[in-house]
């Protein structure tokens, strides 16, 4: 497994995760191990978590336990968006780039 921090953004794997529904950090750790074969540490986790609810990205959503769950917000949805399609005209560039070696 990779640390995201070399190789994907940590706050683009959150708002990844969260794409799919609400979910607290443990739930969030889990999920990007899965789908991004990536490994985030708790401090990783909660920075990006802190830098997103700042952006107004994610918000918290009442816990039914002990565990602190969160969701995307509109802007969320919006700033994934806008990140995939801007990786997608990267991977392109990347992609052509490649073939021409």
């Amino acid at each position: 497994m990779t640390n995201p921090d070399r190789s994907l953004d940590a706050g683009l794997l959150v708002l990844m995760s969260l794409a799919t529904g609400p979910k607290h950090g443990y739930a969030i750790i889990k999920d990007v191990e899965l789908f991004a074969d990536s490994r985030m540490g708790p401090g990783t986790l909660y920075a990006a978590i802190e830098r997103l609810e700042r952006g107004d990205l994610i918000a918290p959503i009442a816990p039914s336990d002990r565990r602190k769950p969160y969701r995307l917000t509109p802007s969320g949805f919006d700033a994934l968006r806008a990140q995939t399609d801007a990786l997608k005209r990267l991977t392109s560039v990347a992609t052509r780039r490649l073939a021409t070696r």
